[in-house]
């Protein structure tokens, strides 16, 4: 029988966005498939979190792609870019946690790609004047994923409804990020 690798990536980020300590035998479980074919696929637990790595920058990236970020005003194609990637955000927040990912000091060329593009949306909405030019673009974009991290978390620990995630999000950031006229 033939393993379906993204069922088993999907069923392994399931699993360790709610349970990062989960061991591989556990997340063998939760794929259905045996620890003995999780480890064909998976030398281990590293290889395992560079394959969500991975599946983390696809989801990012279509989302970014979707959500049409050259599209109407800065601050709807962040809201877009919000909604788009709800779905991927606990796999984000686990992999925002994973000291492994940031170690050696090079950045995987995705994430960089995804941070250039989240970037230009912020100097887009402050050439517009809808942003705080007192905030730099790099900021603003980890200030926002830290939000998506959080958001997810309150949604998989059921402190906040899913249905919620993008109005939270999209407001939190925005109230702090938006430019005040000078008194």
């Amino acid at each position: 029988m033939a393993v379906d690798r993204d069922h088993v990536l999907r069923s392994a980020a399931a699993l360790l966005t709610r349970k990062s300590t989960a061991t591989m035998d556990e997340v063998a479980r939760a794929a259905g498939i045996s620890r003995a074919t999780l480890h064909r696929h998976f030398a281990g637990r590293d290889a395992l979190v560079r394959a969500l790595e991975a599946l983390g920058i696809e989801e990012c990236e279509g989302a970014l792609d979707s959500a049409r970020l050259d599209e109407g005003s800065a601050q709807e194609a962040l809201r877009r870019f919000v909604t788009r990637i709800e779905p991927a955000a606990a796999l984000l927040a686990f992999l925002y946690s994973e000291n492994q990912l940031y170690e050696g000091g090079e950045q995987n060329e995705g994430w960089a790609r995804i941070d250039a593009r989240m970037a230009a949306l912020f100097r887009r909405g402050q050439s517009s004047g809808e942003f705080r030019i007192d905030l730099t673009p790099v900021w603003l974009t980890d200030a926002l994923y830290g939000l998506l991290a959080s958001g997810a978390w309150a949604v998989t620990e059921g402190r906040l409804a899913s249905k919620d995630f993008t109005y939270m999000i999209a407001e939190m950031f925005l109230g702090g990020a938006l430019r005040r006229e000078e008194p």
